[in-house]
C-alpha cells in the first residue's frame, strides 16, 4: 500500500496521539483518506489508528523512511 507523505505524517500523529504524546493539527482530509484506507478510525473520541495503521508504521520504520 503506498501513501502520501502527508497521509504517513497524520498516521504518525494518530499513533504518538494513541500514545499519549502532544501532537500537530491531524489533516482532516488525510484523516478521511486515511480511514478509507482501514488505516485509522473515527470514532465519537477522534480519529485513532487502526491495527492496520500501526503495521504501516512499523513496516515504514522497518524499510528506512524517515520520521517527517
Amino acid at each position: 500500500m503506498t501513501i502520501t507523505d502527508r497521509e504517513l505524517h497524520a498516521l504518525r500523529n494518530l499513533a504518538d496521539k494513541e500514545a499519549g504524546e502532544a501532537v500537530d493539527f491531524i489533516n482532516i482530509a488525510d484523516a478521511r483518506t486515511l480511514t478509507e484506507l482501514g488505516l485509522a478510525k473515527r470514532t465519537p473520541a477522534g480519529w485513532q489508528i487502526t491495527q492496520e495503521g500501526k503495521a504501516l508504521i512499523r513496516d515504514s520504520a522497518q524499510s528506512g523512511s524517515p520520521k517527517p
